[in-house]
């Protein structure tokens, strides 16, 4: 059964929990999330020390609608992931990419060690601003066996950094050396990957992809991607600034490749990735289950519970919701099997 405690208190007296046992699916602020393919997302931490004002889950220290943080017992999301990765039959990548920064996880170096004695994983990788990285922990990852840190650069300019990461302590030039580093001294591959706020840094993104294309990153992997800017929910948004359409971004997309010389799109194919079998999901949209409340959500409103005669997690909406109580609730959404639910009455 899923145990959360309290462990500490951070940002705005959010407190932290710490999340042992099981289930870990079905909660997209952290666990193991399968998207269908042989990439598992895992997710043992939602904290982040950046406020990045354009930050599609409102991490960080400022953020206004987050009300708890998470950290997950590493021998836990082990074994959830590796379970998943078994029913896929391996050869599967396992992908730190957080509701924050996986650099935030004092477990990281365990992790990755314990992931890559595993005959199911391939490959593992994970997603960062690179803010905490250091020379120290970066040979720690790489002995312990890393292979990918997908790196989130936005500009090289060093105040426009500070504007955008949203902290006046962010060092570029730092990260920068730090990366070349990476590509220069160990095992480790490295992609780069701006995003793109359009009338904000159209031109350092470019410079970004040049600078990723000439220390050498893409050793197995892509070298470099443009992320699109987009506004969710929870997300903070670009004051002024509309996200494109879809159909815009690729042709801008391709405008830079044409211009540059240099490739920034990519198939699954060229990742490695491919279509797998999705680890069954309990429950469907419109199914009414009993459902036990363990904690808070990381967004206000919201509750995280355990569905007690098929267990999974379910994120709860809806009535007046207390810790270690007993609800039924009815799916409203089953995408990816990141379950939804409406508290409909009591037990």
């Amino acid at each position: 059964m899923l145990e959360t405690k309290i462990i500490g208190v951070v940002w705005r007296n959010r407190p932290l929990y710490f999340v042992k046992g099981t289930p870990l699916y079905g909660y997209i602020g952290f666990g193991v999330i399968d998207r269908g393919t042989n990439v598992l997302q895992v997710r043992p931490t939602t904290l982040c020390p950046l406020n990045c004002i354009f930050c599609s889950v409102d991490a960080g220290p400022h953020s206004r609608n987050r009300r708890a943080e998470f950290i997950v017992d590493p021998d836990s999301i082990y074994e959830a992931t590796i379970e998943i990765a078994r029913f896929k039959g391996g050869g599967v990548e396992a992908l730190i990419d957080t509701v924050g920064d996986p650099l935030t996880y004092p477990y990281l170096t365990y992790l990755v060690k314990k992931l890559k004695r595993s005959p199911y994983i391939s490959s593992i990788a994970l997603e960062t601003h690179g803010a905490l990285l250091s020379h120290r922990l970066i040979d720690e990852l790489n002995e312990a066996g890393l292979d990918r840190i997908n790196l989130s650069i936005d500009t090289l300019n060093n105040e426009k950094a500070k504007l955008l990461q949203g902290v006046e302590w962010f060092n570029i030039d730092k990260v920068k050396k730090l990366a070349e580093y990476i590509v220069q001294e160990t095992n480790i591959d490295l992609h780069i990957t701006p995003v793109w706020i359009p009338g904000i840094n159209d031109d350092d993104i470019i410079e970004v992809i040049k600078w990723a294309y000439r220390i050498g990153a893409g050793k197995k992997w892509p070298p470099a991607t443009i992320q699109k800017y987009n506004i969710h929910k929870y997300g903070r948004k670009v004051p002024g600034v509309k996200p494109l359409k879809w159909r815009m971004f690729w042709r801008k997309i391709r405008e830079i490749e044409k211009a540059t010389g240099l490739k920034v799109s990519w198939e699954m194919s060229e990742w490695g990735m491919e279509k797998r079998k999705r680890y069954p999901c309990p429950y469907r949209k419109n199914d009414v289950t009993a459902v036990k409340t363990v904690s808070p959500g990381l967004f206000r409103g919201e509750y995280i519970g355990v569905a007690v005669k098929k267990e999974w997690l379910i994120t709860i909406y809806g009535g007046g919701k207390k810790i270690d109580h007993t609800y039924y609730v009815r799916i409203i959404n089953d995408k990816d099997c990141l379950l939804i639910g409406r508290i409909v009455g009591e037990t």
